[in-house]
């Protein structure tokens, strides 16, 4: 028996999901900083958003050139998700200082509301990098897991077109 191991197959980091929501932060997050610009917000608020843009570039670039395959002796995951939940907590304190502006300056406004929309899709990207960390986890240990495509499927094993028939 061959005991061969299935070769994954890489999708280009630009049409994977990691991809889709790093994007969207990105855009998420400049939209964020050209509004505390225009509205001529505090400092603070631009240098965070503009802070948060500079690294999320970096994370995109990284992954794009695949670099992170290259440099394996940095767990890279570990770090995204470590940058994704101190992203959360600044862009939240600043969505929230920003959001307290509404009745006086509304592109200040704007720019708060997409913040916390960011912290959001920062949340999702956490999510998405903590479940691709579980499944290379499981993968690693030999772990068996089967991705269900159908709860309904065995909730309700009686239903269907091999059910066993009932004697009438």
């Amino acid at each position: 028996m061959d005991n061969v191991q299935p070769k994954i197959k890489h999708r280009p980091f630009c049409f994977s999901v990691k991809g889709h929501v790093k994007m969207l932060r990105l855009a998420l997050t400049v939209t964020s900083m050209t509004f505390f610009i225009i509205a001529q917000a505090p400092e603070p608020y631009i240098v965070i958003t503009g802070f948060e843009v500079t690294v999320i570039l970096f994370f995109i670039l990284l992954y794009i050139l695949r670099l992170d395959r290259l440099m394996k002796w940095l767990f890279w995951p570990l770090l995204d998700l470590t940058n994704s939940i101190i992203t959360a907590v600044f862009l939240s304190v600043v969505a929230i200082l920003a959001m307290q502006e509404k009745k006086r300056r509304h592109l200040f406004y704007v720019g708060g509301s997409l913040c916390l929309t960011a912290v959001i899709v920062c949340c999702i990207d956490a999510f998405v990098v903590t479940k691709m960390m579980r499944t290379n986890l499981k993968r690693f240990l030999g772990i068996e897991f089967e991705s269900k495509l159908s709860p309904a499927k065995d909730a309700y094993p009686e239903t269907g077109p091999d059910a066993p028939q009932r004697p009438a």
